[in-house]
């Protein structure tokens, strides 16, 4: 919590109860409390102690084929959970994990990192302890750049307050948080007695009426406005807070790429996914030229803006995030978003009646096979759209697999998980891990290029043991497309895999191979009946097909490398 922030001190109900638990008791009492059922990662023995604490808790653990693979699913669980966390070992494992927790980190993902440690006695005889690089912090100095808060839990008079400190922080600022516990502290008992303090924080309300007073007169001296949906409306869980202030109000709302199905996309005031030039002509046009845009919880990144191709005027702009709001040129920092939006929605304001764009979406366009027909990005993803139902989440990778499917219409709330900002390869595959064992009646389906397939497929080998069953489609066309467009090179090509039959090797799972329209409707019918494993589509692609939006994406970088 920052410094300048009020908040009040609450004594937390089950106090009394925590008061005579060792360190990693309290610990995994404490993830449980606040809604965790699983963990993600690696045994190692520098974690073995914790990790068998873990399984005679009621938190399950679930093993993964690496601790990279781990960090995804741990990021996508927290997404749909509210929560989620991943327990590696000492520097071969935490460090794995670090690409991970940059990517949870830059779009705000709450991942609570729990790393094994050499013991203090052990640092006292040697330096030269196996898997250690340079001194004994060099892992929580590396760490401290990729949390919001850390700490080591070394010393039991500060041990159990350090956890409450850190786990505050991470539900507070929704980013990834790290706790290193040394193997011979996990079963330390306090000193004294702990009873936790819960810390809730506030809004200035001298500066929330001052930025409220000077929303209501823009809002009212509009005529066009427009709502753009940021993902921290998910990570928050205010969507239904939204909707109470475009539906009172009736102002056309729209997401970005890495809020996609933030609100469910199917409500009448959604107009679509704003994207500036890489986005579709009528979405740019409504948000653009609108005399006041509400940005709420979202983030101005290079990939939501076309690679800051933008054009809106800050002097028409309310921009509210979780740390900051921002009326034209007027800076609020003690608001939270919370409480910015409800008392915008309880506001005196007219209700517009603001005419929806006439938009197009290729992608939404009627699909019937055409027996023969070779496979192309589009026509898989109208097939795709076709069958997407409330019992589906789409998880994309990044490269055209995400572009594309930027246009697809999902149903519910938080049924559309990507990589969207941070746009690390090989990321979907285990999110569907995460994401099903999160929510468990929402079939994962994930589109992912075969260059990122390479990176992390195997992870289909834990659905085995999971009992899960996403649908998983590679998209092959042998190499790295996106950065074809940009620069063309060798480099770009990747050996071309027969990913169907990767079930062989794993002793589970349906495999599909895929070169016609028909073939593709043949395969995601057995696809969708087969509800005891994964499925596994290999749709072969021409090597330079690709969809609008990253044709578009790919000439704009072109231009800057």
């Amino acid at each position: 919590m920052s410094a300048n922030e009020t908040s009040n001190a609450v004594l937390m109900a089950d106090a009394p109860s925590n008061a005579q638990k060792s360190i990693g008791r309290y610990l995994l009492d404490r993830l449980a409390a606040l809604g965790i059922r699983h963990i993600f990662g690696i045994p190692g023995d520098y974690v073995l102690t914790f990790f068998k604490m873990i399984e005679e808790s009621p938190i399950e653990i679930v093993v993964n084929t690496n601790e990279l693979a781990a960090g995804y699913a741990a990021d996508a669980y927290a997404r749909l959970n509210g929560i989620g966390a991943a327990c590696v070992t000492y520097a071969v494992g935490g460090f794995s994990l670090t690409n991970a927790m940059a990517s949870a980190y830059a779009e705000k993902s709450p991942v609570v990192v729990i790393s094994g440690s050499p013991a203090a006695r052990e640092l006292k005889r040697s330096r030269l302890l196996h898997h250690m690089v340079g001194g004994p912090a060099t892992q929580h100095e590396v760490f401290q750049k990729l949390t919001v808060a850390s700490c080591v839990l070394d010393d039991p008079l500060t041990a159990f307050r350090e956890i409450d400190r850190v786990l505050a922080a991470c539900l507070r600022y929704k980013r990834p948080v790290y706790i290193e516990i040394p193997r011979d502290k996990v079963h330390q008992m306090p000193v004294y007695p702990h009873y936790p303090v819960e810390e809730r924080p506030v809004s200035d309300e001298n500066e929330l009426r001052e930025a409220i007073t000077e929303s209501i007169v823009m809002l009212r001296s509009c005529r066009k406005p427009v709502i753009v949906a940021g993902i921290e409306l998910a990570r928050f869980g205010l969507q239904q807070e939204l909707l109470r202030l475009a539906e009172a109000y009736q102002i056309p709302f729209v997401s970005t790429l890495m809020s996609k199905s933030v609100i469910r996309e199917r409500h009448p005031l959604f107009a679509g996914t704003y994207l500036a030039a890489m986005g579709r002509p009528p979405i740019t046009k409504l948000v653009e030229e609108s005399d006041c845009v509400v940005m709420l919880g979202a983030l101005i990144t290079d990939v939501d803006t076309g690679i800051f191709t933008h054009n809106i005027d800050e002097s028409r702009l309310i921009f509210a995030t979780s740390e900051q709001v921002r009326i034209r040129y007027h800076h609020y920092e003690n608001i939270l978003l919370s409480d910015f939006i409800s008392a915008l929605a309880n506001s005196p304001l007219p209700t517009f009646n603001r005419e929806m764009p006439k938009d197009v979406n290729p992608v939404a366009e009627p699909y019937i096979a055409v027996p023969g027909q070779n496979v192309t990005t589009l026509r898989l993803l109208q097939k795709v759209n076709s069958i997407l139902n409330e019992g589906i989440a789409v998880i994309a990778d990044p490269g055209d697999a995400l572009f594309g499917a930027a246009d697809l219409s999902v149903y519910s709330n938080s049924e559309f998980l990507a990589s969207a900002f941070y746009a690390t390869l090989g990321w979907a595959v285990p999110a569907a891990i995460g994401a099903q064992t999160a929510r468990p009646s929402c079939r994962p389906l994930v589109l992912v290029g075969d260059g990122a397939f390479q990176m992390t497929g195997m992870e289909l080998g834990t659905t085995r043991r999971r009992g899960l069953n996403p649908i998983v489609i590679v998209m092959n066309n042998r190499g790295y497309l996106t950065e074809r467009f940009i620069l063309e090179g060798k480099f770009n090509d990747i050996p071309n895999w027969e990913y169907h039959r990767l079930p062989e090797v794993l002793g589970a799972g349906k495999g599909f191979e895929v070169r016609t329209e028909d073939e593709l409707d043949s395969a995601l019918a057995a696809a969708l009946a087969n509800h005891d494993s994964f499925s596994l589509l290999n749709v072969h692609l021409d090597p330079h097909d690709c969809s609008p939006a990253l044709r578009r994406l790919g000439e704009n970088l072109g231009k800057r490398v």
